[in-house]
């Protein structure tokens, strides 16, 4: 009985299972149908009679039998074929035989799939048809209208048309028999082939309209306006040689005589409709012409600076050897007094030899001038170089003059600095006498002796013959750096001693009281009287901060304000 209700159950279970998977068809094949159903019905034919509005011969009537044969098909044998297979996928799924039922409902929708597909294609070919039939009507006016408002720009300016004017006409008239062969492929009703006829032509006339429009300008150049600016160029080329300009740097008779022939062959080519390659050419010879102008021009400007700056050059070059050979005088007589340096001592003198090699290229400058066989724009670059060489040596030999005149300045600094170092070092042994010590450390001595020695070398120095000013300032610079040493540690002793006496001094009321106070005060004041400074401070102030901290810095500041009063007073 258990395995009786097992086999009920699994029976069940699948007989639950395969009406899921009919009615899964099932909706399949509803899709299916209504699928063919819009095929069957769409109102392909009522989209055809839109080809009778057309002219229905050639190849109108070839693409309308195609279609309707096309679609024939679909119906009569594509559409039956899909409904005997709806019916066996039908019959399959009430069997439940969903392998075979599957098979055929794919087999359904490749025909649905190429049913569709033709009659897209016919849709498509169709609404090309008439797209062409409508373009062409409109395109078609529009040609014919370019065509006749060139033949009458042809007619009315001939003559801005030139030699290009009959190759123009037989451009133009080549529309003709291309307007004849539409009209014969619109009445066959060869719409497609009448489109290809049509967009030939609108090319054509986009290139027609383009010779009318640039034609005439090109011509205008090469008839005109070049031959105009080549006469210009020929005449001011005379004029200017009969002013004595030399131009023959130039080539410019070359260059137009071969130019006049260029621009026969360039008509040649217009002549031919050769727009591409004779505009480009006309726009670099205008560049060329233009360039030349400004050649010409430079050599009126070049000519014009010349002649204004040839005579202040001379001028100021004159002026500068003069100065020059002073200068260099000035300096043999100061160094009978100042040593100097070999490369400043040469200065004038190749100042002198550079003024020299300048004069000589003047000269040669003034004698191409003079031969008018040279083009002022290169006697002018050599005029201006000339003149900034001069500025040169004129710049370099001021320069070496105010350092004779410094030397008689410095030398006078290098003796006022000497006295002051004197006096400070002066001011400085006055200030250890004076102070109330036991007595000066033997590196003191040492310092101040050291600084002693600096100020000699320096008066030694300022003694020689030639006095060499380097040499000094060295020196100076040296006593300087010593002197000022030796007060800086002359006044750090002096207030060491000041602080070491006050702090012994307030260490003293602790001395009975605290044993370790007395006895670091007695080291500090043993270091005290052998002039070991430091020590004795450092002695003292260890004394006082044990006993009682913080005092050192309250008797620096008492200290340093006793300081500061004497220094007023």
């Amino acid at each position: 009985m258990q395995y009786i209700i097992i086999v009920v159950i699994v029976l069940l279970a699948l007989f639950i299972v395969g009406l899921l998977i009919r009615r899964k068809h099932n909706v399949v094949i509803q899709r299916l149908e209504q699928e063919k159903m819009q095929i069957q019905h769409y109102p392909i034919f009522e989209e055809l009679t839109k080809v009778k509005s057309l002219n229905m011969n050639g190849q109108t009537e070839e693409m309308f039998e195609h279609w309707r044969n096309i679609w024939t098909e679909v119906i009569d044998v594509h559409v039956i074929k899909i409904d005997s297979m709806l019916f066996d996928a039908e019959e399959y799924i009430d069997r439940f035989k969903f392998k075979k039922a599957t098979n055929v409902e794919l087999a359904i929708e490749e025909y649905i799939a190429k049913c569709e597909k033709s009659k897209n294609q016919i849709i498509s070919e169709l609404e090309e048809l008439i797209g062409s039939e409508e373009k062409n009507r409109i395109e078609i006016e529009q040609i014919k209208e370019h065509y006749r408002s060139a033949r009458k720009t042809l007619l009315a300016h001939q003559y801005s048309f030139g030699p290009a004017l009959s190759e123009l006409e037989k451009k133009v008239e080549q529309f003709v028999p291309k307007f004849e062969e539409f009209d014969e492929l619109t009445v066959d009703g060869n719409y497609l082939q009448a489109r290809e006829i049509v967009l030939g032509l609108n090319s054509e006339s986009q290139i027609i309209y383009h010779l009318l429009s640039e034609v005439p300008t090109l011509l205008s150049e090469i008839q005109t306006k070049i031959p105009a600016a080549i006469h210009e160029l020929r005449n001011g080329q005379r004029e200017m040689e009969e002013q004595s300009y030399y131009l023959n740097h130039l080539e410019l008779t070359k260059y137009l005589d071969h130019l006049e022939e260029e621009l026969e062959t360039l008509k040649s080519k217009l002549a031919d409709l050769d727009v591409d390659s004779v505009a480009p050419r006309l726009t670099e010879v205008i560049e060329e012409i233009e360039n030349y102008y400004d050649l010409l021009e430079k050599e009126v400007i070049a000519r014009n600076y010349v002649d204004k700056n040839c005579d202040d050059t001379f001028q100021t070059l004159n002026e500068v050897v003069k100065v020059t050979k002073e200068i260099s005088n000035e300096a043999v007589y100061v160094q009978s007094s100042y040593h100097l340096p070999e490369n400043e001592a040469e200065i004038p003198r190749l100042g002198l030899k550079q003024l020299e090699v300048i004069q000589k290229r003047f000269e040669l400058l003034v004698t191409r001038v003079k031969d008018e066989k040279s083009a002022y724009s290169s006697l002018q670059e050599e005029l201006f170089e000339i003149s900034e060489e001069i500025d040169r040596i004129k710049d370099e030999q001021e320069q070496f003059s105010n350092r004779l005149k410094n030397l008689r300045i410095d030398e006078n600094k290098a003796r006022a600095k000497l006295d002051s170092l004197k006096r400070i070092l002066q001011e400085t042994d006055r200030q250890l006498n004076k102070a109330n010590i036991p007595g000066i450390p033997e590196e003191m001595d040492a310092r101040i002796e050291e600084a002693e020695e600096q100020i000699y070398i320096v008066m030694q120095s300022l003694q020689d013959i030639p006095l060499n000013m380097n040499r000094v300032q060295s020196n100076i610079e040296n006593a300087e750096k010593c002197i000022q040493e030796v007060s800086k540690h002359a006044q750090e002793m002096v207030e060491n001693v000041m602080l070491i006496e006050r702090i012994i001094q307030y260490g003293n009321r602790y001395r009975g009281t605290n044993p370790k106070v007395n006895d670091l005060l007695l080291e500090s004041e043993h270091a005290f009287h052998q002039y070991r400074y430091i020590k004795a401070l450092e002695d003292a102030a260890a004394a006082v901060e044990l006993a009682e901290p913080g005092a050192i810095k309250r008797i620096e500041e008492l200290v340093q304000d006793e300081l500061y009063e004497k220094s007023h007073y």
